[in-house]
């Protein structure tokens, strides 16, 4: 159960930190293809920003939900 926890923790920071660097740093860079996809015009920034947000909301709910593990379980 130990390996569950620090899996969830670990998992919550990665999102969480990727999340924050795509969405409020705006660096695109970190999204496989953006540059490419962008200059072709099939993706703009509002794809990009979709994606750091949904990215940085599920690294919060795992990290939280890793935070409730290791304090209740």
């Amino acid at each position: 159960m130990i390996a569950v926890k620090i899996i969830t923790i670990v998992l919550g920071l990665a999102f969480l930190l990727f999340g924050y660097f795509i969405y409020y740093k705006k660096q695109y860079h970190l999204i496989n293809d953006f540059q490419a996809e962008r200059e072709a015009g099939r993706k703009d920034e509002r794809y990009a920003e979709r994606v750091g947000r949904i990215e940085f909301v599920i690294g919060v709910v795992l990290l939280v939900i890793g935070v409730l593990l290791m304090l209740f379980a």
